[in-house]
């Protein structure tokens, strides 16, 4: 999730935690903290994009790594705010602020691997976007208050926001897989298995669900709302690359995201140089992890630096179409897909 999710879930849940044990906004500061804490592994670059990508959300975002830091880091914290009396309900409030990060990251699409060092598979859900202000805004609500109110009105206001929040969350699972049960009915292929589909929300909501069937020869996409009724639900479809894959699948780095995207990823070839796509974030043609892995021979040699090139929608154009599709109405995804 994004950073001011985490930020405001970590000090809501220290603040809940601590009561009245401390001053509200040392909870709200340091529980904030903790909660960023585990995305600070954004900013190592490991000298390759696809790296860069795969070691995201890895040790740092570990339940394991993080349980461990948990216990030091309370004890300066409880010494910083001369409350060493506190340091075991500081050691509970830090350590549930630093792992329910990973595990609110776990809802979205992009891969956590929550069992390192046990195992390095990326666990998602994918039932929630990486920004959605209705998860976010009752948490930030909680926050503010328990800073402006009095202590016993501002920890009720925080622990609703909790409770709201975690509803919402639940109603994501809940809506995914309404979503999951329409869409499969609507499959563009016979049989289709549940490992072939994903589904996961467009932006900032849980109405509007995007659907990527894949085969080993091509990928459909198509959108479902909660509000379509009985209309038929719409595919594109498109070449997945299946020859260059033949061709470039033994390469470590094709492997790496074939691997952490679950198998939903595309190959192509252009200008002379081959790139790798992963499906999951994004929208035909727009997608946010789409990597330039050089010519064949550099691939074959791994002689070439993979570089990570985005492809940006138009957001005059895509938030309108968001806004219309998301509340039932039939219009076609600008690009022609959808």
């Amino acid at each position: 999730m994004d950073s001011l999710t985490q930020f405001v879930l970590g000090s809501a849940i220290a603040t809940a935690t601590l009561g009245r044990r401390t001053a509200a906004w040392k909870a709200v500061l340091w529980g904030g903290v903790a909660g960023t804490l585990p995305d600070l592994d954004a900013f190592i670059d490991h000298g390759d994009a696809i790296l860069n990508m795969v070691r995201h959300r890895s040790e740092s975002h570990s339940l394991f790594f993080l349980s461990l830091l948990s216990a030091p880091l309370a004890w300066l914290v409880a010494r910083l705010c001369r409350e060493p009396q506190h340091v075991a309900r500081w050691w509970l409030a830090l350590w549930l602020a630093l792992i329910t990060h990973p595990l609110l990251d776990w809802m979205t699409v992009y891969g956590t691997q929550l069992l390192l060092p046990f195992t390095n598979h990326p666990y998602a859900v994918g039932s929630i976007f990486i920004i959605d202000p209705l998860y976010t805004l009752p948490l930030l609500t909680g926050v503010l208050a328990a800073l402006a109110l009095r202590q016993g009105r501002g920890l009720a206001w925080v622990r609703g926001a909790l409770v709201v929040s975690s509803a919402y969350l639940a109603w994501s699972v809940a809506a995914q897989q309404i979503a999951t049960q329409r869409i499969l009915a609507s499959a563009p292929v016979p049989g289709l298995a549940h490992a072939q589909l994903l589904v996961t929300p467009a932006p900032f909501n849980t109405l509007l669900w995007r659907a990527v069937a894949v085969t080993p020869t091509h990928y459909y996409e198509g959108y479902y709302s909660l509000l379509d009724g009985p209309r038929t639900m719409r595919w594109t479809k498109h070449d997945r690359g299946a020859a260059l894959y033949q061709a470039h699948g033994a390469s470590a780095l094709v492997q790496r995201v074939a691997r952490f995207s679950h198998g939903f990823f595309k190959m192509s070839a252009a200008g002379g140089e081959v790139f790798i796509t992963d499906l999951r974030m994004g929208y035909e043609p727009h997608y946010s992890f789409h990597f330039n892995l050089g010519t064949p021979a550099e691939l074959a040699s791994g002689q070439h630096t993979t570089t990570q090139e985005w492809q940006r929608p138009d957001l005059a154009t895509a938030l309108p179409w968001l806004w219309e599709r998301m509340w039932g109405g039939d219009a076609p995804l600008p690009g022609g897909a959808g």
